[in-house]
């Protein structure tokens, strides 16, 4: 698996090279959010908005109504908590192409509650006209301005930052409202997103070691949320339902299933992993999926209560089945 290293920075100027209507705004974090190769590229296209959000997202609003595409760079957090009304309001109410790049979704931050965006897929959720879109991998990362750029309307991406692994071939894009199946089965159908993923491919090797038949989607568009690919999965569930997120299981991925299952009729058993409903707090990405049971084990243990008995999968077991390590011990990510 090979491990990318900053892919937004270099993508972000390639791609925006031929097209000069892509502004970039920051909120005094352009490096932090990889926006700094475009400062340097095009500096007539940047603009520094300093430490307020609020009116960085009228300022957008303003350049989208003069023809222009901007793309705002911040921390998810500040994106979606702090400048929420003027989101709402000067940008979504409008509906207007403006693209919110959102940094550190969920625990993917040691910073603790301040930085950490547990509710932001919720929130945008919420908000009419708003497409939410969550990376997986540095495929997606690449491929997700494409994405973006042919939305119509104001779009918000959970993007990953740093050293992210490449789990999808380039040559397969990422598509709007699809998700990625990346297995197939009818005992247990599992969705997870973001950088649940890898967590959850482990999980599911693990479990089909064992007999078990699993499907297994990856979903990167949690709203618009009709996936005629998804439904079919879920529908065909023998024994149940499980999804995996980087997000409170109130409002994100796990309750967009939910309200999927309920609408269609699907009478499958589900079981939601994610935050419950509760705040986390400072430490590596490792601890916290650990302790939150966001990891591979957390998925095993939720398919052991659909299946009705242990399994017999441990620790080392998920171990010999996960695609590679990063080939060092994991870095807490800086603030």
């Amino acid at each position: 698996m090979e491990i990318v290293q900053r892919p937004h920075r270099d993508n972000l100027v390639r791609w925006a090279e031929q097209r000069p209507e892509v502004l970039v705004l920051s909120a005094d974090l352009t490096s932090s959010c990889e926006a700094d190769g475009f400062r340097d590229a095009y500096p007539e296209r940047f603009f520094s908005m300093g430490m307020a959000e609020q009116n960085m997202m009228g300022f957008a609003a303003g350049l989208a109504r003069e023809g222009f595409f901007p793309y705002v760079h911040t921390f998810a957090v500040f994106v979606s908590r702090r400048p929420f009304d003027q989101v709402a309001m000067s940008i979504a109410y409008p509906n207007l192409p403006v693209r919110l790049i959102g940094f550190l979704p969920g625990i993917t931050t040691p910073g603790g509650v301040t930085h950490q965006a547990v509710d932001d897929i919720g929130l945008m959720r919420l908000l009419p006209n708003m497409t939410v879109l969550e990376c997986g991998d540095a495929t997606e990362v690449e491929q997700v301005l494409d994405l973006a750029q042919a939305v119509p309307g104001p779009v918000y991406v959970r993007m990953l930052r740093g050293e992210v692994p490449r789990l999808f071939d380039p040559t397969e894009p990422m598509v709007l409202g699809r998700a990625r199946l990346l297995g197939e089965g009818e005992d247990l159908i599992v969705l997870s997103s973001g950088i649940c993923t890898e967590e959850a491919l482990r999980a599911t090797g693990a479990l089909r070691a064992h007999g078990l038949s699993v499907g297994h989607l990856h979903v990167s568009t949690l709203k618009p949320f009709d996936d005629p690919r998804v439904r079919a999965a879920l529908a065909s569930a023998r024994l149940g339902v499980i999804t995996l997120e980087n997000h409170s299981i109130v409002g994100g991925l796990g309750s967009a299933v939910a309200e999927l299952m309920a609408e269609r009729g699907i009478g499958a058993r589900l079981i939601r992993l994610g935050l419950r409903d509760t705040y986390a707090h400072g430490a590596s990405r490792q601890y916290l999926m650990r302790e939150y049971g966001l990891d591979a084990m957390a998925l095993v243990r939720a398919a052991e209560r659909l299946v009705g008995e242990p399994l017999g999968i441990d620790e080392d077991a998920l171990a010999a089945v996960r695609l590679e390590t990063m080939g060092r011990a994991e870095r807490t990510e800086d603030l």
